[in-house]
């Protein structure tokens, strides 16, 4: 009896002694709401390692089939600056939105076919790594079972907690999960609700946006003045902290993504310190969490670069977000091909970056037929070329060829654009566990000339032991001069676009 109670207080006592060792741990590693605190952020293995994540930019806007930002664009009048044809739509389909506003579509999203643990499934198997769940969107309504606010998906449309069942499907298929918000815009974004039609028979007549019963969906009139893409209205400011920490705090996700730069200064950073300390106390001391926004990091978090690419090898992780096509279903739109995000994968990856990709469901959740085909097409070269992919590390120069000389096209929001026609003489590298993988980022028409592994090159100090294609049993006759790696054209290329070299030195 003495043994066990002594036994008892032992292990109560050891106990007590690691709790408080973790406490400590968490303590010692706990961030305050500074620029000199949050630059003390270490980057995550799984975030560096992950390589490629899926996005869901899903929600109610999906539902007119119109593409994106339904929301503000159904009240820009023909005519009008800005105008994309979305009002007109909105009149035949729904009336006008002095009576039939945005409001009135929330509850036709129904999300009647979506099955998160399929998609989940489908999407680990073409190779995401992590997965992201929209939040919230401009239009100020909530993909989460929140208790601070009523426009929420469990209160309306499918009435479903479309972040917790995302999260569920995640875990039980073993990526990591992440939440994007796009509240922090949304109070100047949605100032076109306050407005009225300028023209016509109801001209003057005021949108619905200005009836005091749904200030809580399309927020109050700002200020003259108060137009940038982030509010100046500091009570607005506050709203959106504690809409994102009751986010955080019911979710607490691996990642999230603000889609602006830093919002609010002090602010922002008293979110971000917050998202950091409860993902330390959530992992025992150790901090796994990511946040992204559109400004470059200085440490601080994983700067995230909208259309675009950054266009050179970045000191810190990072991430391109883009989409197949639109970022909301649109019907007959245009989507990038497999070899196109393929292409675009292995360029971010070569510059240290990550690719989160945009997946556009229907309105109704599912995936259509050209989708899936696209899926299919990246998922079978990644099974091929996957390993030059994970975990790998940007080497001494990201690439040679035409696509990194000259002046070169910009992307749509920072870097440079994010697909381009690339040349049989473009090349990409990574290096993985002493090996460096060489992409031909088109087709090769004729022999591989590597002229940043020639002998005599300043990138290269170590002999080549030898070469290998991946996913090929062929041998690969090579041979290294002065000027260049000669590779002789493999006699069978694979079905895809990109080709992988891997290139093992001598001890």
């Amino acid at each position: 009896m003495r043994k066990s109670l002594f036994s008892v207080i032992v292990i109560s006592v050891l106990t007590a002694v690691t709790i408080t060792s973790r406490a400590q741990e968490a303590t010692k590693a706990a961030f305050e709401p500074t620029d000199k605190s949050l630059q003390q952020y270490k980057y995550p293995d799984w975030f560096r390692d992950a390589k490629f994540g899926i996005w869901a930019h899903w929600g109610p806007q999906a539902v007119p089939r119109q593409g994106d930002w339904y929301a503000r664009n159904m009240y820009i009048q023909e005519g009008e600056k800005w105008e994309t044809g979305a009002y007109e739509d909105h009149l035949k389909k729904y009336g006008h939105p002095s009576i039939a506003g945005y409001k009135d579509i929330i509850p036709m999203w129904k999300a009647e076919k979506w099955n998160p643990e399929e998609l989940m499934k489908l999407y680990k198997k073409v190779g995401a790594k992590y997965f992201v769940s929209m939040g919230t969107h401009h239009d100020n309504f909530f993909l989460w079972n929140s208790q601070i606010h009523r426009w929420n998906s469990v209160n309306m449309g499918p009435k479903k907690d479309v972040v917790g069942l995302w999260q569920q499907a995640a875990k039980k298929e073993g990526l990591r999960f992440g939440v994007s918000e796009h509240l922090a815009a949304s109070y100047t974004w949605f100032q076109k609700a306050h407005s009225a039609d300028k023209t016509g028979d109801k001209a003057g007549i005021p949108y619905d946006g200005n009836d005091p019963q749904y200030a809580d969906l399309y927020h109050g009139k700002a200020a003259e003045g108060d137009n940038k893409w982030l509010t100046t209205n500091l009570v607005w400011q506050k709203q959106w902290l504690g809409c994102i920490n009751e986010l955080i705090d019911m979710y607490h996700p691996d990642l999230l993504y603000s889609d602006s730069k830093l919002p609010f200064d002090s602010i922002g950073r008293t979110m971000i310190a917050h998202y950091y300390n409860q993902d330390i106390a959530k992992n025992k001391g150790k901090l796994e969490a990511v946040y992204n926004c559109k400004e470059p990091s200085a440490g601080r978090f994983a700067q995230d670069v909208e259309r675009g690419v950054l266009d050179s090898i970045s000191e810190f992780p990072w991430q391109t977000d883009t989409s197949i096509g639109d970022w909301y279903y649109r019907t007959g739109q245009k989507y990038k091909s497999a070899d196109e995000v393929i292409q675009m994968l292995i360029d971010i990856v070569s510059k240290n970056g990550n690719l989160l990709i945009n997946v556009v469901q229907t309105p109704e959740g599912d995936l259509e037929p050209d989708v899936l085909n696209i899926l299919d097409g990246i998922g079978n070269w990644i099974k091929v070329n996957g390993n030059a992919i994970y975990g790998s590390r940007p080497w001494k120069i990201y690439g040679e060829g035409p696509s990194t000389m000259g002046k070169q096209e910009k992307g749509q929001f920072g870097g440079v654009k994010d697909t381009r026609a690339y040349q049989p003489t473009d090349i990409r590298f990574t290096t993985k566990d002493g090996v460096l993988y060489v992409f031909c980022m088109n087709t090769p028409v004729d022999n591989v000339q590597i002229q940043s592994l020639g002998k005599l090159s300043k990138y290269s100090n170590k002999e080549i032991a030898s070469v290998s294609m991946l996913g090929s049993k062929e041998k690969i006759q090579w041979k290294q001069g002065d000027s260049s790696l000669a590779i002789t054209k493999p006699a069978v290329l694979p079905d895809f676009k990109v080709v992988t070299f891997a290139i093992e030195f001598k001890k």
